[in-house]
């Protein structure tokens, strides 16, 4: 149930993420709601891990929007360079 949890903050969180970084990325909307599950994903296991966070929590939710703006910026520079 936890990791359901996860995905529906991702939605959240990439809805935000993409607030944060506005500007037409070569995804457009569905990645980066995609990216924004995956950012949540993965600062929910890095944060647990390395023990930064419980299971629920603002700063757990501040992470899941670090984790996905920094996904997104990730994925905005290798298909920009990509397509040049």
């Amino acid at each position: 149930m936890h990791w359901l949890w996860v995905i529906i903050v991702g939605l959240v969180v990439g809805v935000i993420a993409k607030m944060l970084k506005p500007g037409k990325d070569p995804g457009g909307f569905i990645i980066t709601i995609l990216l924004g599950i995956a950012g949540s994903f993965l600062s929910t296991y890095v944060g647990e891990k390395l023990g930064w966070w419980g299971e629920t929590g603002l700063v757990h939710f501040l992470g899941s929007i670090a984790g996905a703006i920094v996904l997104l910026l990730i994925y905005h520079l290798l298909t920009r360079r990509s397509t040049t």
